[in-house]
Formats: C-alpha cells, sequence, structure tokens
C-alpha cells in the first residue's frame, strides 16, 4: 500500500471510530483516536500485521476494537491515556504560553489599531475621536483598570497629554503605519510608567489592582493547594504499590477474588501519571514565585530610583524620567503574565482531576485500607533510603560501565531511561513501577542510562540487559499508557507524542530503521578534456573566417625599441667589494711658505701704491 492510500485508510478509519463514538454519546478527539489505534495494532494480542495491506474485515475489526476500548466505563487504563493526550495538548513552555497570550491580546487590538493607523482627519471632531480612540488603545493595551470607567479614561487622558498633547496629532498623522504603531507602543509604556509612579505617590492609579500583594498571596496557595493534591496522590500510590507487592510475593490476602490485579495495576499508572504531572505543574509555580520575587525586587528599586529623581522639582527633562517609566511599564507587564501562567496551570490542575474518576470508583480508600491488611506501606524515600548503602561495586563488572555518585560529575543530571524507573522490577514484578534508586548504581548500555530499586535489581538487570529492555517494550505494548509514562518513544518509532501526533499520519505502515550513512564520489568519473577553441555557434565560426580572410590581406610590421630590449631574460653576476688597504716605508709631509703680500704708498706718497712681496722664499 501506498503512502497516500495508507494515509486515505487511516483518516477514513478515524473519522469513522469519532463517528461511532459520538454517536453513543462519547465526545473524542482525533487525537486521542489516533493513538488508540496505533496501541491496538500495536497489541501482539489483536494480531495485526502491518507488513501486509488491511483488508475490509481487518479495517472493520479495527475500528469495533478502538470504539470499544475507548467506550469502556470504569477503566483507569482509559483515564491515563485521556489524561496524557489532554496534557500534552493543553502544556507547554512558559515562553510559549506567553507568546499565545500576547498574541491573543494583539488580535483584540488589531482592529482599533488600524481604526488609528489608518485613519484619515478631515474635521476638528475627527482629531478628537482619533485622539479618544488613542486613549482607548493605551488603557486597553496596558491592561490598567476599564476602558468604560469615566475615572480611568480621564486619569489615563492626562498623563497622555502630558507626554502627547493633542497638537501634536498633525505631527502623528504624516508618520508611516510602522512608525505610528512603534509610537502607540511607547506612548503606551510611558503613559503606564507615569500612572504606577502617581498610584506608588496616593495621586492617581484608579482600577489599578495591586497585583504584586495579589501574587504573595496567590502563589503560596496554590503551591500549597498542589503539594496537598500530590501528597495525596502519592500516598494512594504507594498503598497500590505496597498492595501489588503482596500479590506478586504470594500475599495476596483479601485481595484475591476481590479485585483484578491488572485493574489493580492500571490505578497505579494513573496515580503515577497524576504524580508526575503535578510535579510539573509545581516546578513552574515555583518558578512563578522566583520570577515574582525578582520582578518585586526591581520595581522597588525603580520606584526609589524615579521618586530620587523627580523628588520636588516641578519640571523635570524628558530624557531622564521616560526611560524609568518604560522600565516601570515592563516591570508590571511582567506580573501580569505571572498572574496569566498562574491561572493557567490553576486550570490545568483542576481539568487533570476528572481523569481520576475510574480509580477512585474503583477501590475507594476505606476499601484499599482494608484490602491492605496491615502492610507496610512505604514511601519511595523510604525504599531509597533502604537501598542507598548496599552498591554495585564496578571492578566485578569490567566488561560493563556503571556510574557512581561519588565518582561521577553531574551524576543528577544523567537522562535514566523509564524515566527513573526499575525496568528489573517492571518485569519481574508483572508490572509493578517501583522507583529506582542512581545511589546503587546507574548502568550505562548502548548510550542510554539506567537505574534501579536495589542491588539485587541492578545486578539482574545486567546479566542480560538485551532481554529485560525488549521485555519492558513488550510490556508497554500491551499496557499502552506506559509508552507515555515511562517515555519510551524512541523505542516505539510509530508512536510520536501526543503534541507532535497528527491525525493523517501514518498508523499502520511499518516504522522505518534509520542509520546514520555516507557516500562519496569522484569529483571526475571521465578524463576531461576540453578544447577552448571550440565554437558551436555558426555565426561565431563565420565571424573567425572573415577575420581570418582579413588578415590574410595585411602586412605585420615589428619594431624594436630601446626598451623592448628588456623583455628578454638578462642574469648579471657581480663581486662583492673588498676591503683593500696598503702601507708605504715612510710617513713623509710638505709645508709652502704662508704668501704674504701688502700695499705701500697709500698715504699719497709719489709714484703711488705699489705692491710689496714679503713671501719667504721656498729654499730657505
Amino acid at each position: 500500500m501506498s503512502f497516500p492510500q495508507a494515509e486515505s485508510v487511516i483518516r477514513r478509519i478515524i473519522r469513522e471510530i469519532a463517528r461511532e463514538c459520538a454517536g453513543k454519546g462519547e465526545t473524542v478527539s482525533e487525537t486521542l483516536v489516533a493513538f488508540m489505534v496505533k496501541a491496538i495494532v500495536l497489541d501482539p494480542r489483536n494480531h495485526f500485521n502491518v507488513d501486509r495491506i488491511l483488508t475490509k474485515q481487518d479495517v472493520q475489526e479495527l475500528i469495533e476494537l478502538c470504539v470499544n476500548k475507548l467506550m469502556k466505563q470504569g477503566s483507569p487504563a482509559l483515564d491515563t491515556i485521556k489524561m496524557q493526550v489532554f496534557f500534552d495538548l493543553n502544556y507547554t513552555s512558559r515562553r510559549e504560553f506567553l507568546e499565545e497570550h500576547h498574541r491573543v491580546l494583539l488580535s483584540r487590538l488589531a482592529s482599533i489599531g488600524r481604526e488609528i493607523t489608518d485613519s484619515r482627519l478631515r474635521t476638528r471632531d475627527d482629531l478628537e475621536d482619533l485622539y479618544r480612540r488613542i486613549v482607548s488603545f493605551v488603557v486597553l493595551r496596558s491592561g490598567l483598570g476599564s476602558a468604560t470607567d469615566i475615572n480611568t479614561v480621564r486619569e489615563a487622558t492626562a498623563a497622555l497629554q502630558s507626554v502627547f498633547p493633542q497638537s501634536e496629532l498633525a505631527t502623528f498623522m504624516t508618520l508611516t503605519k510602522g512608525d505610528k504603531e512603534q509610537q502607540l507602543n511607547e506612548l503606551t509604556m510611558i503613559v503606564t510608567g507615569i500612572r504606577l509612579f502617581n498610584k506608588e505617590c496616593r495621586k492617581g492609579g484608579e482600577g489599578i489592582d495591586d497585583l504584586p500583594s495579589i501574587l504573595n498571596e496567590a502563589i503560596p496557595a496554590f503551591t500549597g493547594e498542589i503539594e496537598k493534591e500530590l501528597k495525596q496522590t502519592q500516598g494512594s500510590a504507594w498503598k497500590y504499590t505496597a498492595l501489588l507487592e503482596n500479590v506478586a510475593d504470594g500475599k495476596a490476602g483479601t485481595t484475591q477474588g476481590l479485585i483484578e490485579t491488572s485493574m489493580l495495576k492500571q490505578a497505579l499508572y494513573n496515580l503515577r501519571q497524576h504524580e508526575a504531572l503535578l510535579k510539573v505543574i509545581l516546578a513552574d509555580a515555583i518558578l512563578c514565585a522566583k520570577q515574582v520575587e525578582g520582578l518585586q525586587s526591581d520595581f522597588t528599586n525603580r520606584l526609589s530610583l524615579l521618586k530620587a529623581t523627580v523628588h520636588t522639582k516641578t519640571a523635570v527633562p524628558t530624557i531622564q524620567v521616560f526611560p524609568h517609566f518604560t522600565v516601570l511599564s515592563k516591570l508590571w507587564a511582567g506580573f501580569q503574565d505571572e498572574m496569566v501562567l498562574l491561572s493557567i496551570l490553576n486550570n490545568m490542575v483542576i481539568s487533570l482531576r476528572p481523569f481520576l474518576t475510574a480509580q477512585n470508583n474503583m477501590l475507594p480508600q476505606d476499601q484499599l485500607d482494608a484490602m491492605l491488611d496491615g502492610a507496610d506501606v512505604k514511601s519511595d524515600d523510604d525504599r531509597l533510603r533502604e537501598s542507598t548503602e548496599d552498591k554495585i561495586n564496578p571492578s566485578e563488572y569490567k566488561s560493563q560501565e556503571w556510574f557512581l555518585h561519588e565518582t561521577t560529575a553531574n551524576f543528577d543530571q544523567l537522562p535514566l531511561q523509564y524515566k527513573g524507573v526499575c525496568g528489573y522490577t517492571l518485569i519481574e514484578k508483572d508490572g509493578l513501577l517501583l522507583p529506582g534508586n542512581p545511589q546503587v548504581g546507574v548502568l550505562k548500555y548502548k548510550e542510554k542510562y539506567y537505574a534501579f530499586a536495589s542491588k539485587e535489581a541492578a545486578c539482574g538487570f545486567a546479566s542480560n540487559p538485551d532481554e529485560y529492555i525488549e521485555a519492558v517494550i513488550e510490556k508497554a505494548k500491551r499496557c499502552p499508557e506506559l509508552i507515555q509514562l515511562l517515555e519510551l518513544h524512541q523505542q516505539f518509532a510509530c508512536v510520536t507524542p501526543y503534541s507532535q501526533m497528527q491525525s493523517g499520519e501514518r498508523l499502520l505502515v511499518k516504522p522505518i530503521s534509520k542509520c546514520d550513512s555516507s557516500t562519496q564520489t569522484d569529483t571526475h568519473l571521465v578524463e576531461t578534456n576540453i578544447v577552448k577553441s571550440y565554437e558551436w555557434n555558426e555565426w561565431e565560426l563565420r565571424r573567425k573566417a572573415m577575420q581570418l580572410a582579413n588578415i590574410r590581406s595585411k602586412v605585420t610590421h615589428s619594431v624594436q625599441t630601446n626598451l623592448s630590449h628588456m623583455r628578454r631574460s638578462n642574469v648579471t653576476q657581480t663581486y662583492r667589494p673588498k676591503d683593500v688597504g696598503c702601507q708605504t716605508k715612510k710617513d713623509g709631509e710638505s709645508n709652502v711658505p704662508k704668501p704674504m703680500v701688502y700695499l705701500a704708498g697709500l698715504r699719497g706718497q709719489k709714484p703711488g701704491p705699489t705692491t710689496v712681496n714679503l713671501t719667504r722664499s721656498v729654499d730657505e
């Protein structure tokens, strides 16, 4: 079956299952139906073969099995799968929650924003109407009060007029649409900062809630509620664990015949999944508390700095105060974001509670306590303390790699398989979930890390890891809720997380095995022989033919000039100059008499001035 045909069949199956469930009064999402189809196909008890084309009988049988599974009442396993689907489709990171919230907020303000940026002023009434729209936009965008409250509108108008008087609307209208939107956002932040500062100075702040105080009360109350619910879920999970341990050890007592062991395991999986999701939400709530603490500190410091800048001055340069107003606005937006996140997390906690109904109705707490009959109920911490002292000795397992807390850096950050659950206990005690204790030792096998509930479990798993890993996969095929609970998506290539699943995705096609591969080809397989003078263009060939014909009638002249001879290669070799000295046998010197010539008769004697040479002779 080709991919388009398989996709068409799958979509038809999903639609048919959803339609039959709706006809029986149960509304199911396509994501839930798609996963249920995969789970039924993977279950070896249903005998579906993904390697062959489904017949009409196979399709009808698959639809019937899925509908029966989805319509089953009082099934903790079905509630667990629904819980997983709901959480994965509705939960995301803080950043994505806030991005979606901001996108929705901007979409609600898009119409009034377009009215402002696209408006054309013709009369004075249009001018006043535009200014009122800008005030409404600022109030709605800031989230400080209601745009229909007259006191809030007056305060926002006064703050806006102090930074953007109505006379500047003419300049505003000359801007481009992008510049108008940017200026609207800047005005919103400045006006928000002004109103927050006025509220602090008790000179305004109509309709502004005290978000820091509200958050300081709401976050501890919310975290306390989650911790209380988490404690109840953990207590029930520990009781079911003790009960299943008694069954596995042959100490069933009054449990025998009262309720099926498979139902007890389904209830345990349901509680463990709820516990895991509550821990995720609690971690986000704690992060909210840290964020609010940091925002409060920054907000208080910024207000103090702004008060010191303004003090009692009647006029302050805008370059000094506008940045403070902008920062105040951003910090207040952070408080608003934390309020939104807290509301979303609270709704998530409330929405998870209905998925515990089947488990609660199956075995009430008083009946569960009676079935335990005084058995020792151990918490997860108790089990960890009992097994901490008995550790693996890596020297006894030379062929395997073990990690211990004392010898491994970042030991707490090792990505444990099965979300830290002991795989050995899961198989040997027929589906019992016990948390692994990394202090016993963490086994690294095929680039994956495994923790165990005790030293005996670690030794048993290490004796044949492949067998236990395969057994865990087979167990998950029969209990599909374990795929998400133990994060086995890598082991099931055809099962993706619910949040990544599409309704038309291949469900019945055998998964493709992936591997790393590389190829290399030669740059030139055949020896290149490029003729540079080759021409394919007929007109180019004609041009060259005419050029050759024209050259035949020409005479070539050559002249050599004084400079052209330097084109040839000349080589000259020289010798380095030598230092040469000579010496004579004697030193000689000579001296001539100094000339001495005078004029005589300069005082009027006759016959007049005469020259008298008194120079001594050379011979003297």
